[in-house]
């Protein structure tokens, strides 16, 4: 054990030594044997000095304070630079519980096996421990976590990513209800490289990795994989979903889910700015990545996001693409494996200007274009507090959540799914989100630009079996008396010189705009053997520059692709396996006869 339970006096302790809380991280303690503990409190004074020692240990390099003003860029090892699906486990008693998608490992055995890798793997260390809150205060959404880590940049970028500290201690208690949380570097290995989850502990076992999506196990560890087993259940959805709010000049206000895979356009979506042409219309940021959904009141569903900061991908963020991303960037940001300019300054391709002479790459090394390779790592990140965001809803950290009107999915696909698709019912929406297929992006290890299906965007990220998991979506449609319409969108759809056909970024809201009125009833559709379209004249294209050819070949439902798209859908049920839902099952056989009478 350290020598002192607790090295700051500050912050809010366990006071009682037998509290679940204070016997899990004497337990963790013993386990690890770190020769200082600091309690995470929560304070701008803490982050400060914690971000003063990161510096000091080079762990965190001050940005130019004129251009970036309290503004860091921390580099991760070569190694360790995006999650590690094929290192990504979960441990339920048995193998059917997890599923045939996910990784499956026996929960004693793995916890022998990393229990030998982390004994003593924190002498001469410090372990942080960081009560968190994910939610808002008050909100019967909200639940608790604590990480321990023996990263300082974790501590820091915990404080940015959840509402951490006193907050969390309070909404405790003397519960012994919170998501354990062990994360520990080692020495970045490969080799001893781990992310286990274990849903029915509650537990997330995090080891050899410093990456933000390995190491931040507020997010997709607890956030997705861990609560959407708590969300079945206990009857609700943990979705990776974005959350916005879409206003008319009529100062009517819609919300949206939307499901987009990483590096798909979800953070340029969640803070888009209207066109020009839209005057009056605004569009406001609830969350930008992961969405707890529960049936109100009402019969609809609400939705809260539960994290308080943004870990987004920086590549091709400008201000053409974002502009309010970019604003939110300019101050109180950590940068990560970005590339960084003479005068201090960030860059990254896409960002809308070339790098000027002197520029270091994402590994500190002199860069050029000539260089033959990318300045900033393809999965380069910033992490920054939520409160950036220019237009950050007013309802963002309200309690209870907000109404959900609609339900988007999306993914990156050069042919077959139009611009917009709306399901003609519940289980026809679920069963087009448990068959999304988008194209793979450098934000997880792996070949890039292969289309895999893609379920919800959850299928790295559900912590238990995927044909269960579609189940209690069908489920939750069957208790919500007024369900969300669910509809497709595809922004990256190609024409035969493989230019984009739809302009994207801002222009995206003229669909908004029509999935809006569709759920108001103010506009009709166009019914096609695999869903329904705009008709004619129903989607807004004043102003834009989109000729009559690219319009039909963006809307195109295409016999011949369809078919495809059947068989490979047909491939990814068998993978499944009987536990894939009758319903589903069924709605693939109809889809595919509409398809061959068509």
């Amino acid at each position: 054990m350290p020598q002192a339970f607790f090295s700051t006096d500050r912050g809010e302790r366990p006071e009682n030594k037998g509290s679940a809380l204070a016997q899990w991280i004497a337990e963790c303690a013993k386990l690890t044997q770190p020769d200082r503990i600091v309690w995470c409190d929560g304070s701008q004074e803490q982050k400060r000095q914690l971000t003063s020692e990161a510096v000091r240990a080079k762990t965190l390099i001050p940005l130019n304070p004129q251009k970036r003003p309290g503004c860091y860029l921390h580099r991760s090892n070569p190694n360790d630079v995006a999650r590690t699906e094929e290192l990504t486990f979960i441990c339920t008693p048995s193998r059917d519980e997890a599923g045939p998608t996910n990784n499956w490992s026996p929960p004693d055995e793995t916890y022998r096996k990393l229990s030998s890798w982390l004994d003593g793997s924190m002498k001469g260390r410090t372990m942080y421990v960081i009560p968190y809150l994910m939610g808002p205060a008050g909100s019967p959404f909200a639940k608790v976590g604590v990480e321990l880590t023996d990263s300082i940049y974790v501590a820091i970028s915990m404080q940015i990513m959840t509402r951490a500290g006193h907050v969390a201690v309070e909404a405790l208690g003397e519960n012994d209800d919170f998501s354990r949380n062990l994360h520990c570097t080692l020495d970045l290995d490969p080799q001893r490289r781990l992310i286990c989850h274990f849903p029915q502990d509650n537990t997330v076992w995090s080891v050899g990795s410093g990456y933000g999506g390995n190491a931040l196990l507020s997010k997709k560890c607890f956030a997705l994989r861990i609560a959407s087993w708590l969300g079945r259940s206990e009857g609700w959805l943990a979705e990776h979903m974005l959350i916005l709010g879409v206003q008319n000049p009529q100062g009517e206000t819609f919300y949206v889910a939307a499901a987009f895979p990483s590096a798909c356009g979800k953070t340029n979506l969640a803070m888009l700015t209207p066109p020009a042409r839209f005057g009056g219309w605004r569009v406001f940021t609830v969350g930008e990545d992961i969405a707890w959904l529960r049936i109100g009141p009402d019969g609809g569903l609400w939705a809260v996001n539960p994290e308080a900061g943004y870990f987004g991908v920086a590549p091709g963020t400008s201000a053409h693409s974002n502009p309010n991303a970019m604003r939110m960037l300019a101050h109180d940001t950590i940068f990560t494996n970005v590339a960084m300019t003479p005068e201090g300054d960030v860059w990254w391709e896409g960002i809308g200007q070339e790098a000027p002479e002197g520029t270091l790459d994402w590994q500190g090394r002199p860069w050029k274009p000539s260089s033959g390779a990318k300045a900033a790592h393809p999965n380069s990140r910033f992490t920054t507090p939520m409160r950036n965001n220019p237009v950050l809803s007013p309802h963002a950290d309200d309690p209870t959540g907000v109404p959900i009107s609609a339900i988007i999915f999306g993914g990156r696909r050069a042919t077959t799914v139009p611009l917009v698709l709306e399901a003609v019912d519940w289980v026809h929406g679920v069963f087009m989100g448990a068959t999304m297929g988008s194209e793979t992006t450098a934000a997880a290890t792996g070949q890039v630009g292969v289309t895999r299906r893609d379920p919800m965007a959850m299928l790295p990220f559900c912590g238990y079996d995927m044909g269960s998991y579609f189940s209690h979506w069908l489920r939750t449609g069957g208790r919500v008396t007024r369900p969300p319409r669910i509809f497709m969108v595809n922004w990256f759809r190609q024409g035969p010189d493989g230019k984009f056909l739809w302009p994207g970024y801002g222009e995206n809201l003229r669909v908004l705009k029509w999935i809006v009125d569709r759920t108001m009833g103010r506009v009709g559709a166009r019914s096609t053997p695999v869903g329904l379209v705009p008709k004619h004249g129903d989607l807004d294209l004043g102003g834009l520059d989109l000729t009559a050819d690219k319009l039909k070949e963006v809307s195109r439902v295409d016999r011949g692709e369809w078919k495809a798209e059947i068989e490979s859908q047909a491939a990814f049920i068998r993978t499944i396996g009987a536990t894939m839902p009758a319903e589903l099952v069924e709605t693939h056989r109809q889809l595919g006869a509409a398809i061959e009478r068509s």
